[in-house]
């Protein structure tokens, strides 16, 4: 990609109007683009780094054996009903709308009931079980204050996947194994499991109790209670002797920490199945009720946290895997033979399979550089007269702040080594 056909600008001061860093730097660098408050666009640049999340999401869910669908976004108000969930005052974050006729319809928040009413045409026997269906969806959901920028958004990103077992015993070893899947995600993504906490959690409004999945932040709206030796932790709402003697868990042994939620695993029993009517002939021929699960996994919300904890005084600073670009390639001055090197090493990156920002615009080297910072891609190169009188091109990675100039040979080869992500 070409800076000067990237309709991205960067901008030197945040908006006024945004007090989260995370939405400050993205908006800054030209990854997103806020619509109002709790909504945002994504540009090339952050849709990007979504996709990248996604797929590592993907990628794990597919490992435990999901399947990816895609929902509607618009609910059928009668299935809501009939589980209870679709009046205000037991989920009181609806988006909800009228059609032509005057019929009310959801703005989806969740998928338990569509999707539990859609297997209702695929499920009939033990046969047809176990199922889990995943997918990668906008929600909205109406929060009261949306302040956070991409932690708390009221149109956000979301993984959810749901399961449905013959038995107790099947679904336990399922959200046993997603729940170390979640792990592998967040670890994956940059986040070291030393600051990564599977939490004991209330269920909201989906189940008495859940898991939550929090990582330590500075910008955490949770309290949590960590015991670092046994890499537990309880949330503060349900921070109960009676629940701290049920995980086993020293209170002495507690230290207090604030944290960012980043995924969420729910047991449902038969709630939902029963109440619409999904249910399965055994090999005895009697009808039997489903197990449900419920697994969530905020993309839109890990890309805000990344921003917090990935960036310095000069801007981002993306994980090779997640980054929207490995390399951020500079020409610096007019000269015909910098612009032809500068071209040809392009067009070499390229080949090799190394993606790569090409900032060909006509400006000063200083701003560049500060483009390069900002944007947060792992390796600034530099083609200029006095690099290639020095035989070759300026390298320096992001987290470093040393270069080197180094023949193009070998740099295809740094860049192209997958062992340097």
């Amino acid at each position: 990609m070409r800076r000067s056909q990237l309709f991205i600008k960067t901008r030197k001061e945040a908006p006024a109007d945004e007090e989260s860093k995370n939405a400050q730097l993205l908006i800054r660098a030209g990854y997103i683009h806020k619509e109002m408050a709790g909504v945002y666009s994504y540009t090339l640049l952050g849709k990007t780094v979504i996709d990248n999340l996604s797929q590592i999401i993907r990628q794990e869910m597919n490992a435990v054996g999901g399947n990816e669908v895609l929902m509607s976004t618009l609910q059928n108000k009668d299935l809501w009903e009939t589980t209870g969930r679709w009046d205000d005052k037991a989920v009181d974050n609806w988006f909800k709308s009228k059609l032509v006729s005057g019929a009310e319809v959801g703005i989806g928040l969740s998928h338990e009931e569509p999707i539990t009413n859609m297997l209702r045409s695929y499920i009939s026997s033990y046969k047809d079980l176990p199922v889990y269906t995943y997918q990668i969806q906008d929600k909205f959901r109406n929060e009261l204050r949306a302040k956070s920028g991409l932690l708390r958004g009221r149109e956000f990103l979301m993984k959810d996947l749901y399961s449905f077992s013959r038995t107790q015993s099947e679904h336990d070893k399922f959200y046993e194994k997603v729940a170390a899947a979640y792990l592998m995600i967040f670890e994956r993504v940059g986040f070291a499991d030393d600051i990564t906490y599977r939490t004991f959690a209330s269920g909201g409004i989906f189940s008495r109790f859940s898991d939550e999945f929090q990582v330590l932040s500075h910008v955490g709206e949770d309290t949590i209670y960590v015991d670092e030796a046994k890499k537990m932790a309880i949330n503060k709402e349900v921070y109960t002797d009676e629940n701290i003697e049920h995980l086993g868990l020293n209170k002495g042994q507690l230290s207090e920490k604030r944290a960012v939620e980043v995924g969420n695993i729910f047991a449902l029993g038969s709630k939902y199945s029963d109440a619409l009517g999904l249910k399965f002939t055994d090999e005895s021929g009697q009808q039997q009720s489903i197990i449900m699960g419920c697994y969530g996994i905020g993309v839109s919300r890990l890309m805000g946290l990344l921003a917090e904890h990935f960036a310095d005084e000069h801007g981002l600073v993306w994980p090779a895997n997640i980054a929207p670009y490995k390399v951020y390639l500079a020409s610096l001055g007019e000269a015909a033979e910098v612009s032809k090197a500068a071209d040809g090493l392009y067009e070499a990156l390229s080949q090799a399979g190394v993606s790569v920002i090409y900032d060909d615009r006509d400006e000063r080297p200083g701003e560049k550089f500060a483009d390069a910072d900002l944007f947060g891609l792992p390796y600034r190169v530099v083609v200029s007269q006095k690099s290639l009188e020095q035989g070759g091109f300026e390298l320096k990675s992001r987290t470093s702040t040393s270069t080197e100039v180094v023949p193009q040979e070998k740099l295809l080869s740094i860049l192209s080594d997958s062992r340097q992500d």
